[in-house]
């Protein structure tokens, strides 16, 4: 199921939005990251870098198989190997990965979907106990040059109200990310 509102502007357009390393550093996908998933990997924009990071296998899910045969053109070209790469819509199939498995996942750009907490429920699933979730949406106080409609960007407060406090501890509270985005971190507990 397609998240509403999502299509892809052209790809150097898309990846001016973004200052990736200090997104990764700010959402703390390092070194110290082992198994990673991405739910929506687009163009790539985070699975490279992403994967030239982390200690672990990167699982790359996206729903539109066009994006896909774009980031394996790109691995190949980088010559990346711990990426595996799947089309899938995780929200109808789950990500098909075994329960507590998953060191982080990343929920970049989606929880504007009609039942964000559908990945949260998955993510859930497929972390370890202590696992993190970085979430990074598009602002909601501002207009951007790019993102979903403002009427159904989730604010931080609205993504806060989300999380099972049972389940998830918030390590990092909603911070800004210049000049488009905010994130926040959250782990199982």
């Amino acid at each position: 199921m397609k998240v509403r509102d999502s299509g892809m502007p052209d790809e150097n357009r898309w990846n001016d939005f973004f200052d990736i390393d200090l997104i990764l550093s700010e959402l703390e996908i390092n070194v110290q990251t082992y198994d990673l998933v991405e739910i929506g990997c687009g163009y790539g924009t985070f699975t490279i870098p992403s994967a030239k990071l982390i200690k672990g296998k990167l699982y790359s899910f996206d729903i539109e198989k066009e994006m896909l045969d774009c980031v394996k053109q790109k691995l190949i070209n980088e010559q990346i190997v711990n990426v595996i790469l799947e089309h899938r819509d995780i929200l109808t199939q789950t990500t098909g990965l075994a329960d507590n498995s998953i060191d982080y996942v990343m929920l970049f750009n989606i929880m504007h979907h009609d039942s964000p907490e559908d990945f949260l429920i998955e993510a859930y699933r497929i972390l370890k106990p202590k696992g993190k979730i970085g979430i990074m949406h598009w602002r909601s106080d501002i207009l951007t040059p790019r993102g979903p409609d403002l009427s159904i960007r989730p604010t931080p407060d609205q993504l806060l109200q989300l999380i099972d406090k049972r389940k998830f501890n918030i390590d990092k509270e909603p911070f800004v990310i210049k000049p488009y985005h905010y994130g926040l971190i959250i782990s199982k507990l």
